[in-house]
């Protein structure tokens, strides 16, 4: 694929499972696989992509973190915790990068009611519940979600590293 796109300058990390668990069933297996998918990969894909941003003379990490760690959502603490991590491995991987020109940014995106979300977990009273608790009473969309990464990932935010950006039309 290199070969044909060339190096890899922006990485955005999206991979999650915002799986809903009782406290008292999580197993030591159970809370390592929720660590394994909604952080591990955050460091080894910035890690193996590195090498191609120095040899670019810089780029754009964004990873995807969640206002869900801020709110203290029931039922998701070891999604929640994963997503605090991953702020602060943002910030760290920000200053370990930083020499190189790569920048790395978190985006903490809010209640977005995707398909999956309304499948699996809300319906039309907790979306308008969400709606109730934002400063903005507008739902948040995937593309409001894509535009600030495009945002992070752009020339446009090149003097923006170590900070997570919020886009959850002030919930949290």
């Amino acid at each position: 694929m290199r070969q044909h796109f060339g190096p890899i300058g922006v990485l955005v990390n999206n991979a999650a499972n915002d799986e809903r668990h009782d406290v008292d069933a999580v197993t030591p297996e159970y809370w390592d696989r929720a660590q394994d998918v909604n952080l591990r990969h955050h460091f080894f894909a910035a890690q193996a992509v590195r090498p191609q941003m120095r040899e670019l003379g810089g780029g754009s990490i964004v990873n995807l973190s969640s206002v869900a760690w801020v709110l203290g959502v029931p039922r998701l603490i070891a999604y929640a915790t994963a997503k605090a991590a991953i702020v602060g491995l943002t910030r760290s991987l920000a200053v370990e990068f930083g020499g190189d020109g790569i920048r790395v940014n978190a985006v903490a995106p809010g209640a977005v009611m995707t398909e999956r979300q309304l499948r699996l977990w809300h319906d039309a009273s907790t979306t308008t519940a969400f709606l109730a608790r934002q400063a903005i009473h507008e739902q948040v969309t995937e593309e409001d979600v894509a535009a600030t990464i495009l945002f992070l990932a752009s020339d446009d935010s090149r003097a923006m590293t170590k900070q997570c950006l919020t886009v959850d039309a002030g919930l949290s």
